[in-house]
């Protein structure tokens, strides 16, 4: 319990000898482990030479590893970590005040890097290991842009070549994103695209079509396979994604320990699971050792409602059909979702991890409408100072949702929440929602059911 005459400060910051020298591999405290990725063509767990053609040698050994708990981070990602981490633990003080809720805020910082958003922890980790193993370059989609960013920062960090193929919506409601990741080096394609088999294939499907992630990743895991000296990354979705962001949890533990909080509630944004993975990492730990009990709250759009509307199957992560089969919460793969501003958050599943654990109860999920987020994003740009990225502004909503629950109640909850990133590059998005020109659209069953019809059908995977 804290000591309620120790003032806690508006930032709470961990010092470089309290960083992380270790990633925390959530999988090996899980009695039911993530289901493996399969085969599509053998149906039979991939392996890892396998996956050799795909992705690169030592994050394959971290997808497939259900086991090790702790992986120490190499010492040149750490040097670069020590760039802009430990990232602050803030007190939301001013937005506890306007909403007169007797709980207490905090939320953990990802967007004080040039990225402007958490997606630099794993990026820096991949382009390190392809380096490592002598590649030319990598190959990844992006949605929003901040894992694009991300990783053409961490690739002209390590000399190598970065090519992304970047949701045709984000594309064009971003310019300013592309031109920075173009900055650092990356070439960047609009998804789908003509430079590629698949993307021809999708445009002949859905003429007109502003895209998906799930098109973008056929695209670059095309290039990546048919090129020699490439590897496909991924920021998100991925297992040895989540074991990167894990950085972000275990700091806002440590910073939290240090002023004696528990939290009662956590809560974040959920697309593919990368930033929500990595910030309930530890405490999800405890939680499955019985050491302590969370609420833990996943946050999706009502438009892409992989876990609230979605199916527990295998599935394919990309449009293409030419990735490995992931059982995840999935609204199908051919699913495209309506062109909404957090894009970020449109991929069409979720991490195998993150559904596995929703699956058995451990952590909530709901759904939040565009419009509500983006007036919760603008009440916190006007308490907090901070202007957020629409991704976080969803964990906003929640968050805010709950302290007025507290309000209500006469709880004193303590609540975190991640706000994965800063949304100077949405100003298209704002725009929108201040001009009144943003839609709250919701998939009808009819649309998700013309989603579900493409799911893979094999014994064991009925929907």
């Amino acid at each position: 319990m804290a000591d309620m005459n120790k003032k806690i400060p508006y930032k709470i910051y961990l010092t470089e000898d309290e960083m992380p020298k270790q990633w925390y591999n959530l999988r090996a405290d899980m009695k039911n482990k993530p289901a493996p990725l399969l085969n599509p063509g053998t149906l039979k767990p991939l392996t890892a030479e396998e996956l050799a053609p795909i992705f690169c040698d030592e994050l394959i050994a971290q997808e497939l590893d259900d086991t090790t708990a702790y992986f120490d981070i190499p010492e040149e990602i750490f040097e670069y970590y020590k760039t802009y981490r430990p990232a602050p633990l803030m007190r939301a003080y001013n937005l506890e005040k306007a909403l007169g809720t007797p709980a207490k805020i905090y939320y953990k910082f990802e967007g004080n890097n040039t990225s402007g958003s958490h997606k630099l922890n794993s990026a820096l980790a991949q382009a390190y290991y392809a380096k490592k193993q002598g590649l030319k370059g990598v190959t990844t989609e992006t949605g929003a842009g901040q894992w694009g960013t991300a990783l053409s920062m961490a690739c002209a960090y390590f000399d190598l070549d970065c090519k992304v193929y970047m949701v045709k919506v984000s594309y064009e409601q971003k310019p300013f994103r592309r031109e920075v990741m173009k900055t650092y080096g990356a070439s960047v394609t609009p998804s789908p695209s003509t430079t590629t088999a698949i993307g021809r294939k999708i445009l002949e499907d859905h003429p007109g079509t502003t895209g998906s992630l799930g098109c973008a990743i056929s695209e670059a895991v095309e290039v990546a396979t048919t090129q020699e000296g490439y590897r496909y990354v991924l920021g998100s979705v991925l297992n040895q994604v989540l074991l990167h962001q894990s950085i972000i949890g275990l700091e806002a533990k440590a910073a939290l320990d240090k002023y004696e909080i528990t939290p009662d509630i956590i809560i974040g944004c959920a697309g593919g699971g990368s930033n929500l993975g990595g910030l309930i990492a530890p405490f999800m730990g405890e939680k499955l050792r019985g050491e302590k009990d969370y609420r833990i709250i996943a946050v999706e759009p009502a438009s892409c409602p992989s876990f609230t509307r979605g199916k527990f199957a295998y599935d394919f992560c990309d449009t293409g059909m030419i990735c490995p089969l992931a059982k995840m919460y999935t609204l199908g793969s051919g699913f495209i979702p309506s062109p909404n501003h957090a894009g970020g958050l449109r991929f069409h599943g979720m991490s195998s991890t993150l559904s596995q654990l929703y699956h058995d109860g451990l952590m909530e999920a709901v759904s939040v409408e565009q419009t509500s987020v983006f007036e919760a994003a603008e009440q916190f740009a006007r308490t907090e100072g901070i202007l957020p990225a629409p991704e976080s502004s969803h964990a906003i909503r929640a968050a805010i949702d709950e302290a007025l629950k507290c309000k209500e109640s006469g709880e004193e909850k303590t609540i975190l929440f991640g706000l994965t990133g800063t949304g100077y590059f949405d100003m298209v998005a704002y725009e929108k929602f201040h001009d009144g020109e943003m839609s709250d659209y919701i998939p009808t069953d009819e649309d998700l059911a013309a989603g579900f019809a493409g799911i893979p059908k094999f014994p064991g995977n009925e929907i």
